[in-house]
């Protein structure tokens, strides 16, 4: 099986190299378990000579994209920086990578490589992932792309996307597992120390209000907000702020934010118990009331479908001083 790992101009090295190395590792593998090695693994790039990063790494290819007449597996890194200027920096990539695709190739983008992806149209009416905190420009870059919020993995009709950062490599154990079996991937994540079946982005998810449009009103309204979450606030509220009726206000906010009011209030309230368990000895009890709950089947609830993980195992995992039970 060819696997061809495209080094894109100013890529990042981090994500240009794990799928390469864990393919070739793979095959050693495969070997030591008496069986074929089975991946044929190549760097393919825009020139010979790849810059990554800020010029601080230099990849040799070993083959140009245009070269390539047919491969199994394309895999896209992201560019390093600046999305725009990365897609930029790659556009004479676009049309080998439809060309491969309709020549039956499998396409996988990791991280922001879903934004060079997303360029070729393939993306078009389909789901993808991509890292959770540049989800907002990806929506508005690409409107006719469904991109899912936290997905770790999507993959859709030989397709597949990573979410941010470290899920690049859930989808590369994955591809793995796919292309070979379980036994190598769950070898080669032994090796490498990676959780294997990590299925969401979210417990790494910062929310940062999703101001980054142009309603004035609506940004007030996000504003109040974040100053008075943890007291009892209605739509009609809200609305008055906005100068509008309920029901415009609705379509307004959820238009401008991603969110509905109702969903913007509960994510306002679990970031701030987030930071609550990451620097404090408070109990979940304590933060439940601090930042707005009085139930905890419904804090319990709202903050296990909003980072992943329930109150307790946040606290356990992220808190800097030791906690109370």
């Amino acid at each position: 099986m060819q696997v061809t790992v495209f080094a894109p101009e100013k890529g990042v090295i981090e994500a240009v190299t794990p799928p390469y190395r864990t393919f070739k590792t793979a095959n050693d593998f495969l070997i030591n378990g008496g069986k074929k090695p089975i991946f044929d693994v190549e760097y393919a790039g825009l020139t010979k000579y790849v810059s990554a990063n800020d010029g601080e790494y230099t990849i040799r290819t070993d083959r140009l994209l245009k070269d390539v007449s047919q491969t199994d597996l394309l895999i896209i890194p992201p560019a390093y920086g600046d999305t725009a200027e990365g897609v930029k920096a790659n556009a004479k990539a676009i049309p080998h990578i439809q060309r491969l695709y309709a020549k039956g190739c499998s396409i996988a983008s990791l991280c922001l490589g879903a934004f060079i992806l997303a360029e070729t149209g393939l993306l078009d009416g389909r789901k993808c992932s991509t890292h959770w905190a540049y989800l907002h420009e990806f929506r508005e870059r690409y409107p006719q792309v469904e991109v899912m919020d936290g997905a770790i993995i999507t993959e859709v009709e030989n397709i597949y996307s990573s979410g941010g950062a470290g899920s690049l490599w859930n989808l590369i154990l994955y591809l793995v597992e796919k292309f070979a079996d379980r036994e190598t991937a769950i070898a080669i994540s032994k090796n490498f120390a990676l959780d294997i079946d990590r299925n969401s982005q979210a417990v790494f998810t910062v929310f940062k209000g999703q101001k980054n449009h142009p309603d004035k009103e609506i940004i007030k309204v996000q504003d109040y907000i974040e100053k008075n979450y943890t007291e009892k606030i209605t739509i009609d509220d809200l609305a008055s702020i906005a100068n509008t009726g309920g029901r415009t206000f609705q379509r307004r906010f959820t238009q401008a934010t991603n969110n509905t009011p109702y969903e913007y209030i509960q994510r306002v309230r679990i970031e701030a118990a987030k930071r609550h368990f990451e620097g404090s000895r408070k109990n979940v009890t304590e933060v439940m009331f601090d930042v707005g709950y009085t139930d905890t089947k419904a804090f319990r609830d709202v903050f296990k479908k909003i980072t992943g993980l329930t109150p307790i195992e946040y606290r356990n995992k992220y808190a800097k001083v030791a906690a109370e039970v």
